[in-house]
């Protein structure tokens, strides 16, 4: 394996984008890194900072949805012009800890697995997490273990690590936060197994920019329930 491919879908993340974007240069990768960054149509003077700063950058493609779509579309253009062998998904906030990636590409690299979670629930309890949301998490994992079959921790965990073969063997439909739950559901039932990493979790508040809620939990529920009888 040569190239990681990290992809980052963004929506007005303004204030947090290019801390990231700097942290994930201070990480020293063991394979050649590619940043693919997916602006969904920001409003808040992204798209205008990511065409000053980044666009011209070496191992760095950046494109920009014309009209807002969702974080699920933005992913699935990332993955689409990823070039590398490894592909990762990377939040536009600071919730995770890039200094951690390594860690969880590390089995992929090891060949022990073909997909990697770093779980935020794995030894562990996240720092600032709401109790709903602590509890949201946990049913989303326990339905994967009754309809899936593999017993995992975190189910909506931001960092997310395929060989590239194993997303170029399933299709993916998501337009917003039902990527968890399909690309989850469709790995599972493609017969990959999902290895988990532990690694540690800062949440934000939604005054902070956080975009997830109630509706999307009950979307992702609904989602697996599509993958399992595939009707998705």
């Amino acid at each position: 394996m040569k190239k990681l491919s990290i992809v980052i879908p963004i929506y007005n993340e303004i204030n947090l984008l290019p801390r990231v974007l700097e942290r994930l240069r201070e990480v020293e990768f063991p394979l050649e890194l590619e940043l693919i960054l997916v602006d969904d149509y920001s409003k808040d003077g992204t798209r205008e900072w990511l065409r000053e700063n980044e666009v011209d950058k070496p191992n760095v493609r950046v494109f920009f949805h014309k009209q807002n779509i969702g974080k699920g579309a933005a992913l699935r253009t990332g993955f689409k012009h990823a070039t590398g062998d490894i592909i990762l998904v990377q939040d536009a906030d600071l919730e995770y800890d890039p200094y951690e990636i390594p860690k969880i590409i590390q089995p992929i690299i090891d060949e022990r697995c073909r997909v990697a979670y770093g779980s935020r629930f794995l030894g562990r309890v996240p720092t600032g997490m709401r109790l709903q949301n602590f509890v949201a998490n946990r049913i989303l994992a326990w339905l994967v273990i009754i309809m899936f079959w593999q017993v995992i921790t975190d189910e909506a965990t931001a960092y997310k690590a395929f060989h590239r073969d194993v997303l170029d063997g399933i299709k993916l439909k998501c337009k917003r936060f039902e990527f968890c739950p399909e690309v989850t559901a469709k790995v599972l039932m493609s017969g990959e197994r999902i290895h988990e990493v532990p690694v540690t979790f800062f949440a934000r508040t939604f005054a902070e920019g956080k975009k997830i809620g109630w509706k999307d939990f009950v979307e992702a529920v609904w989602t697996m329930v599509k993958c399992r009888l595939k009707l998705m």
